[in-house]
């Protein structure tokens, strides 16, 4: 344990006793959350993400162990372990320097190597090693046997061998390998006659990059179009530079065996190392963009999950088209529906009057407070429209990405909300609820269809997923959730509860009306303590006659809470109401050894905004109405944006029109930045200039420059 506390704290930089206590945390199974929350004295206040990657070390650090277990015994049984090996592989935490010990005992395909040691020649290779031996030829003929013609194919073999030796030495690999590290390049180039199929990828017909220093969203692009076979990709450094660093290692002599030695290194290289070591660092390279990719996936996906609400208003949703009409919703406060109709207001029908009267005419019959309209096809038309009605009482109009709403409203889940209507009404519920409340909606969508990264399919999946997922969870925690309307996919990602339990809380509500208190959760079905524990502090209960159940105080606390009142001789009601009455708690008193002052820090703030959600505020606001189509730009242009997505090299903007802008991370602003999310995130709204238009490509490059 010990061992393994050691080098987290080294790898990630987190002091020693703040590692422990995560990983004490996470081995008694407290979730991620929970820790982050409630258990900071145990952490030192360490976030989600820290704690996060400690749990992704801790099982690094355990495969590793079972890998050196598989190892030993592997060598073990070869007849080769011997003590000073045994005792290499148990003191060495490096997986590569593992893997380099192993090589050579690792059973293999039938080789060239291996055929040349069925005849014989390990022997005279290892004379030829040697570099003492005068007279090769003559001391090959010793080896001519029935699998062996002659000398020359006895030094051939011998060479094979050589060769083998040579791509398994671990100095040889640890010299190449600090090549590549200092000096390796990734080229790519198109695949000849595939050259218009490939147009997408014109950016890397003739691309090269330091791998060093080669941008995650470049190397995705090249490795895809590799996948594609539209692109040849390759990674190299300079061989001549590397056999002469082989050389120095594996040629003892001067006289006729240096030769020998020599082709058969340049043999193994070439043919063994270089590939095996090409491999590695494509691999590495893979994970690093990969890593990359998802965090830029991750904090684009927590910034959209945490756009602010507008709340639990009236809304009517609108799911824009030409053709096919503008599908039309109308919701109640909590986000039912209460009717739907279609209109046409755009051509082929242009119904525009007859529209016009519906919508005013539901407005008023619905008191909708709120429009929703989805930014896909005829999205600005429709919001044009909308702005040209009459209402008696002007609802607030909101343009929403409608990223997902697709995949929802055909989904396992659309279809169990609301069995008796087809995908376009519930694509348009999804817009109107996405503007109520987006965190409550966008967990209903599997995360890599909202539309927020790039290179989605190509990064490891699994990482990808593992990352999403606590994505949402975090963000469902750190808002809460209201017990008693919240939906099933919401639930499911509060700490500790999971699918399963999510359904039986659905049950347990359906079947007794709502629940009452946090406490009331203790007698839903496989809702043990310690699930308790992890997910109550998290769960709001509005119907709740304690106020601390509407609160983020955790139960546990509730008796400290109401000690601190009693102390002033004060209900909880009054700590909450009566900004004075806190002022007077001197919190220090109440410091012990389960309870430190960060822990009574998070109380105190809230006692003063109970329940508060720490979403910002949305607000109104619209794009040029003289801007409809890429041909209305024109360059020096000023307007108004919304960041859309972010990824390494820059921020995509809507600009009001099909195709969104690029803010190169160079024109974002007049000083240097390192990262995009130094100064922009989603969903921002933005001021931004028109730099160039590429009516061919559908390329609008854009700067926030001055």
């Amino acid at each position: 344990m010990q061992q393994k506390i050691k080098l987290i704290s080294q790898k990630l930089n987190i002091a020693e006793e703040r590692v422990l206590g995560a990983l004490r945390l996470l081995d008694d199974g407290a979730t991620i959350p929970f820790i982050a929350r409630y258990r900071k004295e145990a952490t030192g206040g360490l976030d989600e993400v820290e704690i996060a990657a400690i749990g992704a070390e801790s099982e690094k650090f355990d495969e590793l162990v079972k890998r050196k277990e598989f190892v030993i015994e592997a060598i073990e049984t070869a007849g080769a372990l011997t003590d000073e090996l045994k005792a290499r592989i148990e003191n060495s935490w490096d997986a590569t320097e593992i893997e380099d010990i192993y090589l050579p005992y690792k059973q293999k395909k039938r080789t060239r190597a291996t055929i040349a040691r069925e005849a014989g020649l390990e022997p005279l290779a290892k004379i030829i090693m040697a570099g003492n031996c005068n007279d090769i030829e003559a001391m090959a003929m010793r080896y001519v046997n029935e699998k062996v013609e002659s000398a020359e194919d006895a030094i051939k073999g011998a060479q094979d061998i050589i060769a083998e030796w040579v791509s398994e030495s671990e100095a040889a690999r640890n010299a190449v390998r600090r090549l590549f590290d200092r000096e390796a390049v990734i080229t790519s180039h198109v695949v000849k006659g595939k050259e218009e199929e490939a147009a997408n990828y014109r950016d890397y017909f003739e691309k090269l990059y330091k791998l060093s220093r080669c941008p995650s969203h470049a190397l995705l692009a090249m490795r895809r179009g590799e996948a594609e076979k539209l692109l040849k990709v390759s990674i190299e450094i300079d061989d001549d530079a590397a056999v002469e660093r082989l050389e120095k290692i594996f040629i003892k002599s001067d006289n006729k065996t240096a030769d020998i030695v020599s082709q058969a290194v340049k043999d193994g290289y070439k043919r063994l190392l270089m590939p095996s070591i090409e491999t590695e660092f494509a691999h590495q390279s893979k994970e690093v963009a990969d890593k990359e990719a998802t965090r830029i996936f991750a904090n684009n996906l927590k910034q959209l999950l945490l756009t602010a609400p507008l709340g639990q208003k009236r809304t009517m949703g609108i799911d824009p088209g030409f053709r096919t009409g503008c599908k039309v919703v109308c919701l109640d406060a909590q986000g039912t529906l209460l009717y739907n109709d279609t209109i046409y207001p755009h051509p082929p029908k242009s119904e525009t009057a007859m529209a016009m009267k519906k919508i005013a005419t539901l407005a008023e019959q619905y008191k909708i407070e709120a429009i929703a309209i989805g930014n896909g096809t005829a999205g600005r038309e429709t919001e044009q429209f909308i702005q040209k009605i009459s209402f008696r009482y002007p609802p607030q109009v909101f343009v929403v990405s409608e990223s997902g709403a697709s995949i929802y409203s055909a989904s396992a889940v659309a279809r169990e909300e609301f069995p008796d209507y087809d995908v376009t009404v519930r694509g348009a519920v999804s817009i109107g609820r996405r503007l109520m409340d987006p965190l409550a909606e966008l967990v209903k969508i599997d995360a890599k269809n909202i539309g927020v990264g790039q290179y989605q399919h190509d990064v490891d999946q699994t990482m990808l997923r593992q990352a999403l997922d606590q994505t949402v969870e975090n963000c469902v925690n750190s808002v809460g959730v209201e017990v008693n309307n919240a939906s099933k996919q919401l639930l499911t990602y509060v700490a500790g509860v999971g699918p399963k339990l999510a359904q039986n809380i659905i049950d347990y509500r359906t079947e007794n009306g709502g629940f009452k208190s946090r406490k009331e959760l203790l007698k839903v079905a496989k809702m043990g303590a310690k699930t308790y524990e992890q997910c109550a502090g998290f769960i709001r209960v509005a119907a709740s006659d304690n106020p601390l159940d509407r609160s983020a105080v955790h139960p546990e606390r509730y008796a400290l809470v109401e000690k601190i009142a009693k102390d002033l001789g004060a209900k909880v009601e009054d700590l909450i109401n009566n900004a004075e009455l806190r002022k007077q708690i001197d919190i220090n008193k109440y410091v012990s050894d389960k309870v430190g002052l960060p822990t009574l820090q998070d109380i105190m703030s809230e006692l003063e905004k109970p329940g508060r959600d720490p979403r910002m505020q949305i607000e109104e606001w619209s794009f040029d109405p003289n801007i409809r189509t890429i041909n209305d730009l024109a360059e020096g242009m000023l307007l108004d944006g919304q960041v859309t997505n972010i990824t390494n090299f820059g921020a995509f903007v809507d600009i009001g029109i099909k195709e969104n802008g690029l803010l190169h991370i160079s024109q974002i602003a007049d000083r240097r930045i390192s990262s995009v999310d130094e100064v922009l995130h989603l969903n921002q709204h933005v001021k931004v200039k028109v730099l160039e238009v590429d009516h061919t490509r559908k390329r609008i490059s854009l700067t926030m420059k001055g």
